[in-house]
C-alpha cells in the first residue's frame, strides 16, 4: 500500500517544492503570484509567501501549477 501512495505522489506531485539553481528558481504547486516586477516577486501557496529579491527578473514559465523566475537573485525569503 505504501508503495501505491509513493507512485500517486510521485505522478501527482502536489507538494509545495521550491528549487533555487543558479540565476533562477522554480516553484511547483503554487496558489497565486501576489506581486512581480523587475526586482521583486511574491509567490503564495496558501498562508505561506515566498519573496524573491533581485534585479531584471522576469517570469520564464508560467504554468497553472509551475512558475519559473529568472533574474539576478539577490535574496530568497520564505514567511508562513
Amino acid at each position: 500500500m505504501d508503495l501505491q501512495k509513493q507512485v500517486k505522489a510521485y505522478i501527482l506531485e502536489d507538494e509545495f517544492k521550491i528549487t533555487i539553481l543558479q540565476n533562477r528558481v522554480n516553484i511547483l504547486n503554487y496558489t497565486s503570484v501576489g506581486h512581480f516586477d523587475d526586482e521583486k516577486v511574491m509567490i503564495w501557496k496558501d498562508s505561506r509567501c515566498v519573496i524573491i529579491k533581485g534585479k531584471k527578473l522576469t517570469i520564464s514559465k508560467l504554468l497553472h501549477d509551475e512558475i519559473l523566475i529568472t533574474g539576478i537573485l539577490k535574496e530568497i525569503e520564505l514567511s508562513e
